[in-house]
């Protein structure tokens, strides 16, 4: 049983059965036909994935790993915040008629800051102090700029991601670590998609920083299923897990700039048939 599918089966069914239905409430997401888009939240969800022991990957449906790094890397490496720029539609909602969104995401990483080493954006900060101090309790980003939200066509959900280093004892080699918070996630569409982006993120800086794998803890503010969402999560959560499935990168890449989506080799991904036209709300 692949145990990114445990956690997603416990946390799906402790949010129906013991959330906070949000049904008559103000709320601002809406459904594309205009009708209010209501939860079922829990506040606090906390889960933790060791990427050393197998890559947290759902098996109940396949997650798009080559879309989600795709994006990933939109945010990190190219720092972009244009859909033009992404092999993908997941932001069209949000873009403007130039396919901006505004000084979001990638917007924030490319800005530069004035450190004593010199100026650096946040992407490159992380890489320098991994490098460079790993032992820091200082080393993250945090794309949640205040100054900056009424440009942004989205607030961040996923806004900030802290790095740490332990040391296997038993290699001597050091281990990356990383917390990614959220201050909001739709379960059904987003859930998987955000733990195995950022699960590729820690492989990659693990792997030009010369360490090792550690853990990934994600951390949800508010954890939600939508009310059109829950007789599919009922369905999902019903299908037996299949085994994790295994994943490496190109050992070659050494430069987190050169990575692609081909230098992710995920193998032996069985998964359940595919959930199709799942709503969105905005």
């Amino acid at each position: 049983m692949a145990y990114a599918d445990e956690v997603f089966i416990k946390m799906c069914r402790d949010i129906i059965d013991n959330g906070v239905d949000t049904t008559g409430e103000k709320v601002r997401p809406h459904w594309p036909d205009g009708e209010l888009a209501y939860t079922v939240k829990k506040f606090g969800v906390v889960n933790r994935y060791d990427l050393k022991k197998e890559f947290p990957a759902l098996t109940l449906r396949k997650t798009g790993i080559k879309s989600a790094t795709d994006e990933l890397l939109w945010i990190w490496q190219r720092k972009s915040n244009n859909i033009h720029d992404l092999n993908s539609h997941i932001w069209d909602e949000w873009a403007d008629e130039d396919g901006s969104i505004g000084k979001a995401y990638g917007y924030q990483m490319q800005v530069k800051h004035q450190y004593k080493e010199g100026m650096m954006d946040q992407v490159d900060r992380v890489i320098w102090d991994l490098k460079h101090n790993p032992y820091s309790r200082r080393i993250l980003t945090n794309i949640y700029n205040f100054q900056d939200l009424h440009e942004m066509n989205l607030y961040p959900c996923a806004y900030s991601m802290t790095f740490n280093c332990t040391k296997n004892k038993d290699t001597g080699k050091l281990v990356l670590n990383a917390i990614l918070n959220q201050r909001s996630q739709d379960v059904l569409a987003a859930n998987n998609w955000n733990v195995v982006q950022y699960s590729v993120l820690v492989h990659m800086m693990a792997q030009v920083c010369d360490m090792e794998v550690g853990e990934l803890v994600h951390v949800i503010a508010d954890c939600h299923i939508y009310d059109r969402h829950i007789p599919i999560i009922e369905e999902l959560i019903k299908r037996e897990p299949l085994p994790a499935p295994t994943f490496r990168l190109n050992p070659d890449v050494k430069n987190f700039y050169d990575f692609t989506v081909d230098d992710v080799i995920v193998e032996n991904y069985q998964t359940h048939e595919q959930i199709k036209n799942i709503p969105i709300a905005i």
